[in-house]
């Protein structure tokens, strides 16, 4: 794979509320999608789960009605805004790949409305109020990588952020920028104790995997109250010295546009060459669960 890329990108991030309208919100998305290309934007992210609340919650069977297939209904809309406004364009999706099979996936559309390929989330997470494995099957395509815009990029889906190994293997691939839509936000009976702590952790992981991996990471969240979780918005770009090049707010709906100087992949990897003094040989641990060192 070539690492040859364009000089910069100007990423788009779509931050918004949802309602239980899923078309309206789809609509939404589409009408800020095509904004963002008409300010600039060469790539446009949305959070995760767009077109829908945030319906993992509870667990309930007949939420699986909000799933799609891909190909399916929302994609060509995607792609139909992507053509239209050319602009690429990573969406979240609710996939149904066959009855009873379910998937948090990635589309990553083209600027001339192709299908460039899917990302499949790979870590799934099961808390209060994020029942996740009750829906999704966990992904079976792997960290991949994509050509959007002629920038090699990556996609991983909120609780993959907090994987070191997930943005490793992603930038192995040959990424230079790495999306993260995400639905993350604080539980009311805990925001006060740790609200500030649990955001600041969220953002240094991922500013972390930019500067170990020396790429940027593009971070789209939702925003706004839902159920019993306030989304916290905060969406954010992170260049490969993990400094935070924007940054929207907690409480509003806004699409960020941020320029990234690609440039800066090849200048930050020439003087800290991470990926030069890896232990390859070292690593074998990586594939146990956990080493016992008295075994």
């Amino acid at each position: 794979m070539s690492t040859r890329t364009q000089e910069s990108v100007t990423v788009g991030l779509v931050q918004m509320r949802c309602t239980a309208d899923p078309d309206a919100n789809l609509q939404l998305a589409l009408d800020r999608i095509g904004q963002a290309a008409r300010d600039g934007a060469d790539i446009v992210c949305t959070q995760e789960l767009f077109r829908s609340l945030y319906f993992c919650q509870t667990e309930d069977a007949t939420l699986f009605d909000l799933a799609e297939p891909i190909p399916g209904p929302t994609t060509a809309a995607l792609q139909n805004a992507a053509a239209r406004c050319g602009v690429a364009v990573v969406g979240s999706l609710f996939e149904r790949r066959a009855p009873g099979l379910f998937h948090n996936t990635a589309v990553l559309i083209g600027a001339d409305g192709s299908l460039q390929g899917i990302y499949r989330k790979m870590h799934i997470p099961d808390d209060p109020l994020y029942y996740e494995k009750f829906y999704f099957t966990p992904g079976d395509l792997g960290f991949r990588t994509f050509t959007l815009r002629g920038v090699p990029v990556g996609v991983l889906v909120c609780w993959d952020q907090w994987f070191p190994e997930a943005a490793r293997l992603t930038a192995l691939c040959g990424a230079q920028l790495i999306f993260y839509p995400t639905a993350i936000g604080w539980h009311p009976q805990e925001k006060a104790a740790f609200g500030a702590a649990q955001h600041d952790a969220w953002e240094v992981i991922q500013r972390s995997h930019a500067v170990a991996n020396g790429v940027f990471v593009a971070v789209a969240n939702r925003v706004g109250l839902e159920g019993g979780l306030e989304f916290w918005g905060g969406s954010f770009v992170a260049d490969p010295f993990g400094r935070v090049l924007a940054r929207a707010s907690h409480d509003r709906d806004e699409t960020l546009l941020v320029r990234c100087d690609l440039g800066l992949v090849d200048d930050t990897r020439r003087n800290w060459p991470f990926l030069r003094d890896r232990r390859i040989d070292a690593y074998d641990g990586l594939r146990r669960r956990f080493v016992d060192t008295d075994a």
